[in-house]
Formats: C-alpha cells, structure tokens, sequence
C-alpha cells in the first residue's frame, strides 16, 4: 500500500508464507521488492551473486531457512510480518504468531473430552476446506494418497454436488508409484480423476527451467513432479487445495517421534550408563562396516548422539550437518563462512515460541522454517503453470486451535496425526488411514545409480563444478563412491549438489532458463 501524503510504503505477508515476498534494500535508501527474485534481478536491484553466509543453511536444511536467500542482498519478508518504507528507511514488524497460551497440559483426556475434540477439529477442518471452495473459477485437488490429501477430498465431496476433479502424478517405477493409493480415494468419492506418469527424461530436462521458477535450487526433487500435476491440472481448473501443513501442524514427520523418544530415553542412559560404557557402545557401532544397516539406523539414536537438540533434531536430520559440512567444504569456504550457525533460524525460532513440551516447540519451529521452504515450492511450481493452490490445513483458526490441543491428540505412539485420523474414521478406507508416513517417492538414487549416473560427472565431479572451489573434492569423490557401491544412499546429498551446480550455471553464469542439461555424449570429465 502506497501512503501518498506521507510518502511512506506498507508491504505485508501473510501468516505462514505461502506466498512469496522478496526485497532489496539498498545503501541509498531505496527498496526494491517483487514475488520473484528474478525480477529484482532483471530491474537491477541487484547483481547476481552468491550470498556464501547462506550455503550451511542450505546445505543442512535443504534451502535458507531465514530471511536470507541465495543471492547476496536479497532477502525475504517473513511470514506473519510487515515492513514499512519511509524516508528510506525501513522498519519490519510481527504482526502475527503462533501462540501455546493456554495450551492444554492433560496427557490423558477422557474419552469424551477426545470425542468432543474430534467433533470440534472436523467442525474447524471442514469450515477451512468450504472457505477454500469459493472462487469463480474452475477448481479441484492434488491428490496423493496420503491422509492429508484425502482428508481434503472427503470434506469436498459433502461441500459440493458435481464431482471433484482429482490430478495425481507419479513414476514409472514401482517403489515410486502411489496411484493404487490415490485411485482408490478417487474411486470412494467418485472423483473426475486425472493422472500424468512422468519419465526420467523428462524429469531431469525440466530441472534448468524449474530452478529458474523457483529462483533458488529446488530443495526436493518432488518439486518437479509438482510442477508436472500441476501443468495437467492446468488444462481442467486454475485453483487446486493441496494438503501442506498437516505435518507441521499435526506432528506428522516421524522425525518428530524419534526426536521425543530419542530425547526421553537419551536423558535415562546418560544418568544410568557410565561414561566410559557409553563410550565403548558409541565406537562399537562405529566399528560396523559403513553399509551395516545396524550402524546406519544406531547412528540416528542416543547410543551415539549428545542428548542435546542439535545432536538429536537438526544434525540428525540435516542433508550435511555440521560434521559432514567440515569435510565437504573447502579450506577456502570454511574460511569465508567461519562460526556460521546453519541451525541459526531455528535457534531463532525456538527461543520466540512459548510452546512448553519438546514436541510442540518442535512444531513451531518447523512451521518458522521448513514449512516455508515446502510452501514457496508449492507456490512456484503451481504458479509456473498459473495454477493458484490453497492450503485449508493452514486456517489460521484452525492452526492455533490445534497448536493448544494436548499432544496426545497428535501424536500417541507410533501413530501420527491421531486426531485426523479419527475424524476421517469412517469416511476414508482403512487402508488410507492406517498408512504409514511415506512422502513423496522419486526414485533418484537408482538414477543416479543407473543411466543418469553422467549427471554426477557433469554437475558434482565436472571441471566447471570444481573450479568454483567451494567443496573438497576428495569428500566429494568420496561421497559419488559409496552411492556408486550401494554402501550408502546419498541421493539426498548429491540432489542438494547437483542443484546448486545448475542453479549456479542458471543464474550467476548467465545461462537463464533456456540452460539444457548435459547429456551423457556431452558430460565433462571428473
């Protein structure tokens, strides 16, 4: 909003980030702002340049997780805040957050206090999706198979009389083929149902041009996948509901169990097990040879990890933690970025929220940091084939009245969701609301295993890769070597490399969207 009398600039974005806001404010006072960084950049905002206090941050989590990007002199507004240009200056506010005032602390609810909740989140839940159903415009739903997506569907087709029109996507191989799953809630609800099956071909020659739609590497190689359901949806509708925050809010990742079982048990062996026997089992599991499934799964426990949150929640779900990072990063970098925290936003995070239970400032930090980074890939990937998506988990009533539910209403056991799940019983089939946590599949490791293994030559290995000096090519050799073998599966690492090669190549070399990957007949040697 534009004050003209007082010559002062109002910006705002909303509570949880789903659409982007980018900003550049330079030493003469002026502020530059678009929902594209690629625009700031074609204005001359700035010129492109690798912000390096950033790439701990991205190479743990995925993406920066603050209000930093990539790009030097780029940053984002955060969820939840406003800035205000004036006299060129500038002053950023919060104007909304997550609170845990008054939250519940009853572990065990009677079972009409359970039953009173699951009435009262359906209430909540099915206001949020009948909200999300007005437009004047041609509508229908992401639907993966999950819970969340079903959920969704469900609740639509008691809101509207014409059948809702249902995309999915997947791959042709089986251990990344979830449409048995989505086609059997299409077949419940009667869905107008549409599928796309996506080649490795086309998956990775889409790469170039969808990292210049989201401006940043892309953080997940699902991103692709939902940039092909969302061209297809593209041909039938211009708004779709899909199911983000279900996870962040709810207790949905199985991290979020571990990481509290982890913390509970890892307290007991501390103040039980001697120092020195504690030592001898953590070089015990370290013995095991390196692909020894044991070791693999011991490695993410309190029989080797400080009973701390850094050791037990961000190093040990990070893509490169802290030590991984020490051995990646050249000499050079690890100079350039010194002491930088790439846990800094979500030390931030957990210092603001006054959330009491481990389980719930978990939960807030996530919807502060990663859950932006899954929204912004919602939103650039849809709306690079002009598809709005809507996110009825994210109602903002519906997410604070959840945040003070006791958290066994979340997450009881092994389950997950616990309070969804029950509002769905009875209207989803069994073997939706009894699946497992799975994600979205996309079989890279054995592509990069199999005939797509050049890609690493050219974008890991290659020349033009090294020459930017920015990783130890020993480790990183090492790394390609153990995914090569089998010992260990580092598709998540390599996908993280791979991207900022061709990020790079994009934006800072000047290839722009029209880059086309390497082919094996074109790759570089390593």
């Amino acid at each position: 909003l534009w004050d003209h009398s007082r010559r002062r600039l109002w910006l705002a974005r909303d509570r949880f980030g789903v659409k982007p806001l980018y900003y550049v404010h330079r030493a003469d006072g002026s502020l530059w702002f678009a929902s594209e960084i690629k625009a700031l950049l074609e204005a001359g905002a700035v010129k492109p340049a690798m912000n390096v206090s950033q790439l701990p941050d991205y190479l743990a989590n995925h993406a920066p997780s603050g209000d930093e990007t990539l790009f030097e002199g780029v940053r984002r507004l955060p969820p939840g805040h406003t800035l205000v240009w004036e006299n060129g200056s500038i002053t950023i506010s919060k104007y909304w957050d997550l609170s845990w005032k008054d939250a519940s602390t009853d572990k065990q609810p009677s079972a009409v206090a359970q039953r009173e909740y699951v009435e009262e989140y359906t209430r909540q839940f099915t206001e949020a999706v009948r909200i999300r159903l007005m437009a004047d415009v041609p509508l229908g739903m992401f639907l993966s198979g999950g819970i969340d997506s079903a959920a969704i569907t469900a609740v639509m087709s008691g809101l509207v009389q014409e059948p809702i029109k249902t995309f999915s996507v997947a791959f042709a191989e089986r251990e990344a083929n979830e449409l048995t799953y989505a086609r059997l809630v299409s077949d419940h609800f009667a869905t107008d149902h549409r599928e796309v099956v996506v080649s490795p071909e086309d998956f990775w020659k889409a790469l170039p041009s969808l990292v210049w739609h989201e401006d940043e590497p892309l953080a997940h190689p699902s991103s692709i996948a939902l940039n092909f359901v969302s061209r297809l949806a593209a041909e039938h509708v211009k708004v779709v509901l899909t199911g983000e925050g279900s996870d962040e809010t709810l207790a949905g990742y199985n991290r979020y169990r571990v990481t509290v079982y982890n913390a509970e048990y890892g307290k007991r062996y501390e103040r039980v097990v001697p120092s020195a026997l504690r030592g001898a089992v953590r070089g015990a599991i370290r013995g095991l040879p390196a692909s020894s499934r044991v070791r693999q799964k011991a490695e993410r426990t309190f029989l080797t990890r400080g009973a701390d949150l850094d050791d037990l929640y961000f190093d040990n779900f990070a893509v490169f933690g802290r030590g991984a990072q020490t051995a990646l990063l050249s000499p050079t970098l690890r100079a350039a970025v010194g002491q930088v925290d790439p846990y800094d936003a979500y030390h931030r995070a957990l210092s603001t929220t006054n959330a009491i239970s481990l389980l719930d400032k978990l939960l807030y930090t996530d919807t502060k940091t990663y859950l932006h980074e899954l929204l912004m890939k919602q939103d650039q990937m849809s709306m690079a084939a002009s598809i709005e998506s809507r996110v009825p988990f994210l109602d903002h009533p519906l997410v604070e009245w959840v945040a003070r539910l006791p958290e066994s209403m979340k997450l009881r056991g092994v389950t997950t969701k616990w309070i969804l799940r029950e509002a769905m019983r009875g209207r989803l089939p069994n073997e939706i609301l009894d699946r497992k946590k799975m994600g979205f599949p996309v079989p890279v490791a054995p592509w990069l295993r199999g005939q797509w293994r050049f890609l690493l030559d050219e974008y890991v290995l290659g020349e033009r890769a090294r020459s930017r000096g920015l990783f130890n090519s020993v480790e990183v050799r090492r790394l390609v070597s153990e995914h090569d073998a089998g010992v260990r599966n580092h598709a998540e690492r390599l996908w993280s490399l791979i991207n900022l090669e061709v990020w790079q190549r994009v934006f800072l070399d000047g290839e722009g969207r029209d880059m086309q990957l390497a082919t094996a007949s074109t790759r570089s040697k390593g």
